[in-house]
């Protein structure tokens, strides 16, 4: 009997058949098209995008080399070399770069900063012409940071309840 009912499936094609039914139910729905310059889909508040090196009020930089951030990086998409600040010799960044081009994005830099210096913002929308565009030096992620700060610290009131 198996067999049997196996055969007439096959012959009349029913699984055809159910594939086309499904497609048809679809078929006259109501499409939902966002027009995605006018229109922006909601995004959530833990959404990881591009990075941003941040400031205390007072307007010094939060990173303090430890370089936490470039050690736990799986990608290796970190750079930085540290140095004594001229001032009052405490160990800050000489050079801080991330190619965005081998970050994958995954939030750990944000994670481990002890200081919460680095973050991902909720920017997506950024490109570059060549590999170079896409390499952010510490002044690009500072002029981010700045830009975009009142953001970011609205992000991080929401979100720390979880931290």
């Amino acid at each position: 009997m198996n067999a049997l009912s196996r055969f007439f499936k096959s012959l009349f094609l029913l699984e055809l058949l159910k594939g086309l039914r499904l497609t048809g139910r679809y078929l006259l729905d109501r499409k939902v098209t966002i027009i995605y310059p006018e229109e922006k889909t909601p995004q959530s508040p833990r959404f990881r995008g591009l990075h941003a090196q941040r400031r205390y009020p007072n307007g010094e930089e939060r990173c303090i080399a430890c370089k936490l951030c470039e050690a736990i990086c799986p990608a290796m998409a970190i750079t930085i070399e540290a140095g004594p600040r001229e001032d009052d010799g405490s160990r800050r960044t000489t050079r801080y770069e991330i190619d965005l081009t081998k970050c994958i994005f995954c939030g750990f830099c944000e994670e481990s900063c002890p200081v919460d210096a680095i973050v991902e913002t909720r920017v997506f929308e950024y490109f570059g012409e060549k590999r170079s565009d896409l390499v952010k030096s510490k002044q690009d992620l500072l002029a981010v940071g700045e830009q975009h700060e009142a953001q970011i610290a609205a992000d991080r009131a929401q979100d720390a309840p979880y931290r």
